[in-house]
């Protein structure tokens, strides 16, 4: 034993934490392409600035090329001004991508560092606070920049930007820009231009209440360079505003359509009116290029003979959102007839209500499905990987091998897949569960709660079957597609209470009446899914006590983001025990979405949400819901690593302010990066607060939306 200890302790460069053993073996007595592999896990800023210090072989790998020359600090809440200093102090020179993106915490001054990583290739600066100098000044330093990521805000002036730092865009061949003001940005300087993506989150109204008009933009330096261009990518936030200036930017490529474009999309909610340039841009597409990605407003393709004569070329993703694309068309026009499409990888087709069924002119949207179409679908895009068909009602008919569920069950590609609740009930209702009623009977009762007729008011937390049933198709889909990464089950009539740049909605549409069908045992079915990383469930009218959420909390072990939404009677929240059981075992959540009317967060809830030791974020959307500023305050003392704090509910406006208060005084200084917001949901202020919300944030937890196929995979980074 003495002799195994000295062998143990042999190699002075190796202190015992560092000598962690399982079976009597060092765990530096691993290869070093096996330690390498580890330490891609370790963030970047412990790797260098702490991993490194514990032994000499460490010290060794943790400046391997294959770690310094990626740095990626994006959700790195835990980075400080000083650790970014010292990190491009030690590895500057070294660091070819850093990705910075959403770091809103960080300054001006400590974001200007960059320009000291010389070697730099690519580099993300996305949510970044930049002013045109310091912009100016960092680029100039950047000769070997060719992928540039940043925001443009209120102020930016490309006057500002020396004729070193134009060198440097000139040479910048793919570039994100992320607008909050009309303007072109960088993208006049940037001739070699080959990808373009542009993010419009220009709001219409100043907060002075100017309105804002994209003639701010005339006259601003040269038209864009888009001769070398072949992607061209455009998000769209609501708001006149981002469509007036994005035309200006479309403007150009209708002159002249770049002949190595091969990818075209546009993301617009609600309508965006073609104009003459459009059409002409259209028009030399179909005759110019042929496309590997299309997304284009339904505007523009609603009625129209374009998707006939587009050429495509191995497309890999397709999205036709919110369009009145028909079945008939899908296969006709997109699949050319049940054309072999192996080559695509995601598609969209949320909210496209008739795009399986034949005709959209004499269906109903609740009409059953042709089962033939989605057939062809699945067999010509058979290695599909991301699939949306959600915001729609896919009923499926009564027959063996028909159902929507079956027909999916052939893709066994997918991991991420959003379906409406309305579309995994089995055809015909099931004979273990009384149905429910719908939720417009609905009759006061009480404080001005709402309780279905024929619903136990406090239905008992044990009744009902949770256990996965093996004859439900619901049940043999996710058997046969077990390695998806995200699911979304999302009411066809759903929409949530906090809209982008609007009011509160105060009043939804009530479930579908299929959707009656879907309760406990197909939420506890997706307990099967092991490598489930993110869940939504929205809308689901019929869960009685939501049992089946602990059979996901035991069994779905990589979750990391949940959204739950509207589960259950609309007047009660009946799955508070069952969330609180199911909390206990999320270790790996990081996100928690919240939204149910008269949600109580309270200490029981807050109390079992402190188990999800590894929770970053969190948002509660309740109207009428209420909240305990004391167990807030104690679960944010519990929870270290949370950053993301914010409640809407049916508050006061006092109460909410003082909650807020109390927050950053109390954890503002160890948490940089904290940011809480504590406001009234229906209040008319909240357009106003929620403006101020980073954008990181808001797009990724405190807005709802469907997150399926909505861009193209490895769209950027």
């Amino acid at each position: 034993m003495a002799s195994s200890g000295e062998d143990m302790s042999g190699d002075g460069d190796v202190p015992p934490a560092a000598a962690a053993v399982a079976g009597g073996a060092h765990l530096l007595g691993f290869s070093d392409e096996i330690l390498l592999h580890i330490l891609t896990h370790v963030p970047s800023t412990d790797l260098v600035l702490n991993v490194r210090r514990t032994c000499r072989k460490l010290a060794e790998l943790c400046l391997d090329k294959s770690l310094t020359h990626t740095v990626l600090l994006q959700k790195d809440y835990e980075v400080s001004e000083d650790k970014v200093r010292q990190l491009v102090k030690e590895i500057g020179q070294e660091i070819q991508r850093l990705n910075l993106a959403g770091c809103y915490w960080l300054p001006g001054s400590t974001i200007e560092h960059v320009a000291r990583c010389r070697s730099l290739v690519k580099v993300n600066l996305s949510g970044c606070p930049l002013t045109s100098l310091r912009l100016s000044k960092m680029l100039s330093a950047l000769q070997h920049l060719r992928s540039l990521a940043i925001d443009v805000s209120p102020g930016f002036d490309a006057s500002q930007l020396s004729g070193e730092c134009k060198a440097t865009l000139s040479r910048v061949r793919e570039l994100k820009q992320t607008l909050f003001t009309p303007s072109y940005g960088v993208v006049p300087c940037c001739t070699s231009l080959e990808k373009l993506l542009l993010y419009f989150e220009i709001l219409d109204r100043t907060r002075e209440g100017a309105i804002l008009s994209g003639q701010l933009m005339v006259g601003q330096s040269n038209v864009p360079h888009y001769q070398h261009l072949r992607v061209f990518y455009a998000r769209l936030a609501p708001g006149y505003i981002n469509q007036e200036v994005v035309r200006l930017y479309l403007a150009v490529l209708s002159d002249r359509t770049p002949e190595n474009l091969h990818a075209f999309l546009i993301s617009v909610p609600g309508s965006f009116a073609e104009s003459g340039a459009t059409k002409n841009l259209l028009d030399s597409m179909a005759r110019n290029v042929a496309l590997d990605a299309l997304q284009l407003p339904k505007s523009w393709l609603n009625g129209s003979s374009l998707l006939q004569h587009m050429k495509f070329n191995n497309p890999f993703y397709f999205s036709f959102s919110r369009c009145a694309l028909s079945g008939g068309h899908l296969i006709q026009r997109v699949i050319d007839g049940g054309k072999d499409l192996r080559s695509l990888a995601s598609l969209n087709l949320s909210g496209c209500v008739h795009c399986l069924s034949p005709d959209s002119l004499l269906r109903k949207a609740e009409d059953d499905i042709d089962s033939s179409i989605l057939e062809t679908l699945v067999m010509a895009c058979s290695n599909l990987r991301h699939l949306n068909l959600s915001a729609a009602h896919h009923h499926s008919a009564e027959g063996p091998g028909r159902h929507l569920c079956q027909l999916l069950a052939r893709l066994r590609h997918l991991r991420s897949l959003s379906l409406p609740v309305c579309s995994i009930a089995d055809s015909a209702p099931r004979a273990d569960r009384a149905p429910a009623q719908p939720a417009m009977h609905a009759v006061p009762c009480g404080f001005g709660k709402k309780v279905r007729i024929g619903v136990q008011a406090c239905p008992n937390p044990f009744s009902g079957q949770a256990g996965p049933q093996p004859s439900s198709v619901f049940w043999s889909l996710l058997k046969n597609v077990s390695f998806l990464e995200r699911l979304e089950l999302i009411g066809s009539n759903f929409s949530s209470a906090m809209p982008r740049n609007e009011p509160a909605i105060r009043n939804s549409l009530p479930p579908c009446s299929r959707a009656q069908n879907v309760g406990d045992s197909e939420v506890a079915a997706i307990g099967q899914l092991a490598f489930l990383r993110h869940l939504t469930l929205a809308q689901l009218p019929s869960i009685l006590t939501g049992s089946g959420l602990v059979s996901i909390g035991l069994q779905c072990q990589q979750l990391q983001s949940l959204s739950l939404a509207n589960l259950g009677m609309m007047g009660k929240v009946v799955y508070m025990s069952a969330l609180s059981d199911m909390l206990k075992h999320c270790k790996r959540l990081k996100d928690l979405r919240l939204e149910q009317p008269y949600f109580s967060a309270n200490a029981q809830f807050f109390q079992a949400l402190s188990q999800c030791s590894a929770l970053q974020r969190l948002c509660l959307v309740s109207r009428s819901g209420t909240l305990q500023p004391e167990a807030v305050l104690g679960f944010m003392a519990r929870c270290l690593h949370v950053v993301v704090c914010h409640m809407f509910t049916g508050e006061s406006l006092t109460t909410c302010k003082s909650l807020q208060q109390s927050l950053l005084r109390s954890f503002q200084a160890e948490r940089p990066a904290l940011n809480v917001v504590i406001f009234p949901l229906l209040h008319e202020g909240l357009t106003d607060v929620i403006r101020d919300v980073p954008m990181v944030h808001l797009d990724e937890i405190t807005l709802f939306k469907s997150r399926v196929a909505e861009e193209p995979p490895n769209l950027w980074w």
